[in-house]
Formats: C-alpha cells, sequence, structure tokens
C-alpha cells in the first residue's frame, strides 16, 4: 500500500523554521498501531491524520508517543494541504477532532485557525514546577497545560528544565510566558512526559494564552512569538468562548509512504 504524505512548516514563511508536521490524507482511518507507528517513524512533534472530502474532514493527531486531543500547528498544516493539493478552489474548511468542530479560513497568506478558548484556573505553583523551570513564577494558571508567567523575555529564553522534576506534575505540558519586546507576548511550551520534550511552535498552548494575554493587556488582537530555536510567529485574536489563531506555513517535502 502507497500512502501519499506532505510535511509542512507552520507559523513561518520559511522552511527550517516553524513546527514541521506531517499531513497524512486517507480515504478510510488506518488501524490505530499503524497510525501510531507512522508517527513514530516521522518522529516529529505531531502527524495528522485526516479522512474527508468537499471541505468536510476529521482530523487525528498523534505524537511520536501518543495520540493528543487537540493541535494546532498540524491543523494549520492540514488545511494548508487541503487548500493548495486536494482542493485548491476552497477558502475554508472544518475538521471533526477530539475537542470538538474546528474550522481554518485562508485570508491572504495566512490561515487562520478557529479553535476553543482554554483559559486557566489561577493555582498555587507547585514547588517541583518553580525548581524543575528555575524561574520565579509571577502568577501560575491550570488547564489542560500549566501556564507559567513570568517578567521578562529573557527569563522565558533562558529557561532550561531539569526535566526529571517536572515529569510527574498533573499536565499534559507547560508553557512559560512574558510580555514580548517586538510582541505583545512570548512563549516557549514543554512536554516532560513526551518524546519531542519543546515543542517548536504550539496551536492549542495559545488556546490559553490568549485568554490570559487579551484580559492583561486589554485587547482583542494580539501578535505573538513562540521563541524555540526554530521560532514562530502567531496573530491571535479573542472572541467569546473561541480564539482566531493565525499563520503562515510553507511545504517543506512531498512523500509516498509504503505500509
Amino acid at each position: 500500500m502507497e500512502q501519499p504524505q506532505y510535511i509542512v512548516d507552520a507559523f513561518t514563511d520559511a522552511v527550517f523554521s516553524g513546527n514541521p508536521a506531517a499531513v497524512c490524507p486517507l480515504d478510510d482511518w488506518l488501524p490505530d498501531a499503524t497510525m501510531a507507528a507512522i508517527a513514530r517513524e516521522n518522529n516529529l512533534s505531531e502527524t495528522a491524520f485526516i479522512v474527508g472530502r468537499k471541505g468536510a474532514y476529521a482530523i487525528r493527531w498523534f505524537t511520536p508517543s501518543m495520540e493528543v486531543d487537540l493541535c494546532g500547528h498540524a491543523t494549520l498544516a492540514s488545511a494548508f494541504v487541503v487548500f493548495n493539493y486536494l482542493e485548491p478552489n476552497r477558502t475554508a474548511v472544518s475538521f471533526q477532532s477530539p475537542s470538538g468542530p474546528l474550522r481554518v479560513e485562508r485570508r491572504g497568506d495566512r490561515l487562520v485557525l478557529d479553535f476553543p478558548a482554554r483559559p486557566g484556573d489561577a493555582v498555587e505553583c507547585p514547588p517541583a514546577l518553580v525548581e524543575g523551570l528555575g524561574v520565579s513564577p509571577r502568577v501560575t494558571f491550570l488547564s489542560r497545560d500549566y501556564l507559567v508567567i513570568v517578567d521578562s523575555h529573557e527569563q522565558v529564553a533562558q529557561c532550561q528544565p531539569a526535566w526529571p522534576l517536572l515529569q510527574d506534575l498533573p499536565s499534559l505540558g507547560i508553557i512559560v510566558s512574558a510580555p514580548g519586546t517586538d510582541c505583545d507576548f512570548v512563549s516557549r511550551v514543554f512536554f516532560p512526559t513526551d518524546s519531542i520534550l519543546e515543542d517548536p511552535v504550539t496551536g492549542s498552548a495559545h488556546c490559553t494564552l490568549i485568554p490570559y494575554w487579551a484580559a492583561r493587556l486589554g485587547k482583542h488582537q494580539l501578535h505573538a512569538r513562540q521563541i524555540s530555536a526554530r521560532g514562530g510567529e502567531l496573530f491571535c485574536e479573542m472572541a467569546g468562548e473561541r480564539v482566531f489563531i493565525g499563520g503562515r506555513a510553507v511545504l517543506f517535502s512531498k512523500a509516498r509512504i509504503f505500509l
């Protein structure tokens, strides 16, 4: 069996930056074990599988070690594949996902995700989180992920997690964020229990970041950067119980995999 696969760099306008995602358009779902094996073989932070046509698709996301409930950059990459290769005349696509309906629109050179907002609840920062990140949080929230707010761009950039101290925390990921110097806010995102320890650019984390920064800055439209080694740029908007997350994407490769 031959299966087409695309690798797309998301939240960037240049290859070798942003967050790479593999996208596999399928006629029907493969067995879960096969999709998990493909994701392990790709060894990217996410491989997306999509099934559908005529602008309506189901989507699932796999890291090299698990299936996840929501992934922004691989959804952006999947929409890029739909708009450029599967249905070039479309300007919007819907995805049915484990986190409910998602929508992506093409607006000029940007693709805009319509995702659920996931504001965090204020919590006391666990000592293991403070020690493991080596930072002094200004405030800490918990949604699916911990959101740790610090004072400066430099603190986010210099964060060097001690992974063993962070592996038993009750969250999937850890987001560290601060005001930006050339944007509204910056962040980095870590997944201590996954094989991809730092995610280059994390759309789903912005479901929690956007509600916080929109409230703190008193504005609905926000410009964000994720300052990982690869780096990425996001254009965000708070919209009630939803968030809009915009970004660019570029194709890195087209291939056929053999099963």
